[in-house]
């Protein structure tokens, strides 16, 4: 037609098709990269060969063959928990405690009443039954915060008005699962028609020669338990004698029918405790599953985190931090002095056999078919690799389980814990505040330092802990005397208020100095900070620093768990 371009537009460039073309475009192309990336990708799988790490140099072998996978360990350098800190209360035990209409009267006949003339002045009858009922029902109206679980039978005192009687009891909030043992003297008055009363009880522990039973004593005083709680584990009684001595080999035939593990070397000594009791807990629980003899180094090195002089220090005692007495009644343990004493004297004679094992990949079921007595594992020098716990690492940790049931806390710690919160009568509150260095360090913790200041303490508990209460504050702050803003509102206490518990006068400082042949022991910070952390968790109500206290993180900045 005229006027028309002799160029004749093609129909798929017409604008009103340039947006379905485009789309057409990039379909195409995006199938062509899906193509190619699929033939590139068949190609590398057809041909690839990993790499053998035998062919790399010595360094890349060593980083082949040795794991330094350290996830079944945290470091903490807080008090370790141990096995009653696992345990849950048994329930149905703890509710058969003595009521005080539990305790019958023994009212006095006519007769009696009669010949109560010339009597009052007469020496007090411990072992009279009335005596027993009258110093019961003193002792369940008294503490009126315990519950009452046995009553042993009154012993004489130091005088002649004097009775002295032992009971189990457990505070009535109490959250951990233990009983306590205490012993106290008790001054009975006779009036002049011979009604007993008792006028005054002593303080926690006054009454020694109620501690231990006599023999051929009458039991004393208990309410049978019901039968559904007959079968129920043992829990720690703290306040009873210790009998921590080792244990020993019968007889030569005895010993070499035994069969034993020992590990000896390595890198945990002089490391945190938890660090310790990790790597131990791995060795105590490979013997179990080899059912073998634990021969173990109660010599202990305490990191120079817990020490006075700042350094680590030898010769501490496993049985200063641990209840050894429990350990070897639970376990099949032995000293190593003693072992290595017997086997110098027998192994050549009687022809008993050594199995070393330098690696600690060597899992315990490749050793379940060894028959020499000994099985020593040996560690090296090069950390982590020869540190006890990776022995129970990978395949391991599923074989081997620590039995954490075995390992409790020093009852000698223990029973100081125990007369802290006697002396409060089991009646306080608590809280734990951490300052020291993570106050010092506004980087990972920047509003610990304020939080943590006495006024925001006041703050933070006048709506949780009311006006003249108890109060325990456990706490790394090394001046108390930062804290006596509290004193308006609380009754305070601390830790070192206590120190008569363990000095040169007190019956922990006699029983270690035996315990470390004559040498007085040192109340370190490891025994200082298990304490007071163990009296704070026996506080009716207790806030914690980093849960209460303190929006920070405990481990800083950004390391809150999404449950906290």
């Amino acid at each position: 037609m005229l006027g028309r371009s002799s160029f004749s537009r093609p129909v798929s460039f017409r604008p009103e098709n340039l947006g379905q073309n485009a789309l057409a475009m990039i379909g195409n192309l995006c199938f062509t990269i899906f193509v190619l990336g699929v033939l590139i990708f068949t190609i590398i799988a057809a041909t690839y060969e990993p790499e053998d790490p035998l062919f790399h140099p010595s360094t890349k072998i060593t980083s082949f063959l040795s794991s330094t996978s350290n996830a079944t360990f945290k470091s903490d350098s807080s008090v370790v928990r141990t096995g009653e800190d696992f345990m849950a209360a048994n329930q149905t035990a703890f509710a058969t405690f003595i009521n005080i209409t539990d305790v019958g009267a023994t009212p006095m006949s006519v007769g009696e009443a009669l010949e109560c003339e010339g009597e009052v002045d007469k020496p007090i009858d411990c072992t009279d039954p009335e005596v027993f009922h009258v110093m019961m029902k003193a002792a369940i109206e008294h503490f009126k915060d315990i519950h009452f679980y046995k009553f042993g039978k009154p012993v004489r005192g130091s005088n002649d008005s004097s009775c002295h009687m032992a009971w189990r009891f457990r505070p009535k909030e109490g959250k951990t699962a233990a009983f306590y043992k205490d012993y106290r003297s008790f001054v009975v008055s006779r009036s002049e028609n011979c009604t007993l009363r008792v006028v005054r009880i002593g303080d926690y522990h006054s009454g020694g020669n109620a501690r231990k039973r006599k023999k051929n004593q009458k039991p004393g005083f208990e309410k049978p338990p019901p039968k559904e709680s007959q079968e129920v584990a043992t829990l720690p009684v703290v306040g009873e004698v210790v009998n921590d001595s080792l244990p020993v080999v019968e007889s030569e035939g005895s010993f070499d029918h035994g069969k034993y593990l020992l590990y000896t070397g390595g890198g945990d000594r002089c490391k945190s405790m938890d660090h310790y009791l990790w790597s131990f807990m791995c060795a105590l629980g490979e013997a179990q599953y080899l059912n073998r003899t634990l021969v173990m180094d109660l010599s202990i090195c305490l990191s120079s985190i817990y020490t006075s002089s700042g350094q680590d220090e030898e010769g501490k005692d496993f049985r200063f931090y641990f209840d050894f007495e429990h350990l070897k009644e639970s376990a099949s343990v032995l000293d190593q002095g003693q072992f290595w004493s017997d086997w110098n004297k027998w192994h050549r004679k009687d022809g008993l056999g050594l199995y070393l094992v330098e690696d600690f990949r060597v899992t315990p079921a490749k050793l379940a078919g060894v028959k020499d007595t000994l099985i020593m594992r040996k560690f090296g020098s090069v950390e982590p690799d020869n540190y006890w716990y990776r022995v129970c690492e990978g395949e391991a940790e599923s074989v081997v389980q620590r039995p954490w049931h075995m390992i409790w806390k020093s009852r000698r710690l223990m029973d100081i814990v125990s007369a802290i919160a006697s002396k409060m009568n089991w009646d306080f509150d608590s809280v734990h505040v951490v300052r020291g260095e993570k106050a010092r360090n506004r980087d990972l913790w920047p509003n610990l330092a304020t939080d943590t200041s006495p006024e925001s303490i006041l703050s933070t508990l006048q709506d949780k802990i009311e006006d003249g209460r108890n109060l325990y504050i456990a706490t790394d702050e090394p001046d108390t005397s930062f804290f006596d803003p509290l004193k308006d509102k609380y009754s305070t206490h601390f830790l070192h208020e206590y120190k008569d518990l363990w000095d040169e006068n007190s019956e922990w400082y006699a029983d270690t100095t035996k315990l470390n042949n004559g040498v007085p022991v040192e109340f370190d910070g490891y025994m200082r900070a298990s304490v007071d952390t163990e009296v704070f968790l026996r506080g009716k109500k207790q806030m914690e620093t980093f849960n209460d206290l303190t929006r920070d993180c405990k481990d800083g900045v950004n390391t809150c768990s999404s449950a906290s």
